[in-house]
């Protein structure tokens, strides 16, 4: 007979606990919980669970602690893992020994991949190897077994271009003969309007139509987490101006026709586009970037007296860009570390900035997902991408918060800043940061005008302008908390 369900986490009776007793958070107890349930109990959605968590809010320690529970407990055997970069993996590692667990990286030259309590693996490599892993994993015959995605959303589903979503495709039959297939995402949607594995869907009607809408399992907002002291709260400067459109005159250099637009305001989405270009170029008349370089610059040093170990983020738009970037900082006298993906000693380069040995970590899209660096208290966006799920990973890497910190604070925690230009969608996506929005699987239209709101949160947070000569610098605030919570904050 199947054990009763609960909430209890001691391993059974006479059973050695392979690792350390940690107390779960109460969305990971939840997590425990609903694994359990669908092993006793299969849902209509069948072997699939989806897991919305924001960043910090240990989505890694929650997988982990659940499969080395239903193990004990003798419903699991083995669990297989794939995440989309190698950093990401080694943190996987890391969380996995703490908690007394073996999770070996796939290597095609060595063993067959069985041994230990699980195996990791990147989303490229299973795609790669797709037909050896079936057999000596998918198809090994022993006992059941836990899938994790990690960052799930990245596994698109294509059915009209099955080689665009390759990623997705090869997880499907991978994973196929799982007994559980576990997704984790911060971001659960897509800017293609494509599903995702280890998802389920459920119509719905929006308007007139009835479409299909992505549905989590289990759900944790960060502004829970941020209520719950988990997670800092976020605050915003965007630094608006003027940005000029030229065309050089007969002589080839100035004289020609000028056309000024205003960087928060254009509702063209050419133009729009065109601004944010101008507006991170450090060399642009408005010195829009500049402003928020040194803004971000001085906010670090604000915060150093009560913080001395924090560091700073830039995300850059290409190589060039970020180098530049990295210059300015190092010529204010800053120790900056460069990041990108043509650096082969790139995991070294997160080790060391994670471990303090410089100011700032500059970075051309290698800090997004899954990087987990607690002393990151301010990000300086400055690059032309503006999709909501690359916003919201590169900024929420200022949220999480380590021991030391929790113990240091009161809750709710001490904010971390985003400086960024005043482009008309990031502000969309900032107002909304803190809230979870449904993800709708929409028809595709011929041709659709990307909206330059921020969603359907976009009226709930206020903005207050601030003059400066360049333009305003535009200040969005957090998220509404319940009362008692800044109270406690002034009398601490």
């Amino acid at each position: 007979m199947d054990p009763p369900l609960s909430f209890q986490l001691q391993p059974p009776a006479g059973a050695p606990e392979p690792g350390p007793r940690i107390e779960p958070r109460q969305w990971q107890r939840q997590l425990i919980q609903l694994l359990r349930a669908r092993l006793v109990r299969p849902a209509g959605g069948g072997h699939d669970v989806l897991i919305h968590a924001g960043p910090g809010a240990g989505k890694t320690l929650g997988a982990l602690l659940s499969f080395r529970q239903l193990r004990q407990e003798g419903r699991l055997e083995r669990f297989l893992v794939l995440c989309h970069r190698s950093s990401i993996a080694r943190q996987w590692q890391l969380a996995a020994a703490g908690l007394g667990l073996e999770l070996r990286c796939w290597d095609p030259q060595l063993g067959d991949g069985t041994g230990g309590h699980g195996l990791l693996l990147s989303y490229q490599a299973a795609t790669r190897h797709l037909e050896t892993l079936q057999e000596r994993w998918a198809g090994a015959g022993s006992g059941p077994w836990l899938a994790i995605a990690d960052e799930v959303h990245h596994l698109g589903l294509d059915p009209e271009e099955p080689e665009a979503a390759v990623w997705g495709h090869a997880f499907s039959r991978l994973c196929a003969g799982a007994t559980l297939r576990l997704g984790l995402t911060g971001t659960p949607f897509r800017a293609d309007n494509l599903a995702f594995c280890a998802a389920r869907r459920q119509l719905v009607r929006d308007g007139d139509q009835v479409v299909e809408h992505i549905v989590p399992d289990l759900s944790v907002e960060p502004r829970q987490l941020i209520a719950a002291g988990d997670v800092r709260p976020l605050e915003f400067r965007f630094q608006d101006g003027w940005v000029d459109h030229g065309r050089p005159g007969p002589d080839g250099e100035g004289c020609g026709d000028t056309e000024t637009s205003p960087l928060s305001a254009e509702t063209r989405e050419s133009w729009r586009a065109r601004n944010l270009r101008r507006a991170i170029r450090l060399g642009d008349g408005g010195s829009i970037a500049l402003r928020v370089l040194l803004g971000a610059r001085r906010r670090l040093e604000r915060l150093r007296p009560g913080h001395p170990g924090a560091g700073g983020l830039v995300i850059a738009r290409d190589i060039a860009h970020a180098r530049a970037l990295g210059q300015l900082l190092e010529e204010q006298g800053d120790a900056v570390l460069l990041v990108h993906s043509q650096h082969p000693d790139a995991a070294e380069r997160l080790a060391d900035f994670r471990a303090g040995t410089a100011d700032w970590l500059v970075s051309v899209d290698m800090c997004a997902e899954g990087f987990d660096a607690p002393r990151v208290r301010v990000v300086a966006y400055l690059t032309t991408v503006v999709t909501r799920s690359r916003f919201l990973q590169a900024i929420t890497r200022a949220v999480r918060m380590d021991g030391e910190r929790a113990r240091l604070e009161s809750i709710p925690r001490e904010p971390s800043y985003v400086h960024a230009p005043a482009d008309p969608l990031l502000i969309g996506h900032a107002r909304g940061w803190s809230l979870s929005e449904p993800y709708l699987l929409r028809p595709r239209p011929a041709t659709e005008a990307q909206p330059l709101a921020g969603g359907s949160a976009s009226g709930q947070l206020p903005l207050q302008a601030i003059d400066e000569r360049a333009g305003p610098l535009l200040r969005v605030r957090g998220p509404e908390l319940p009362p008692f919570l800044p109270q406690a904050r002034r009398s601490a």
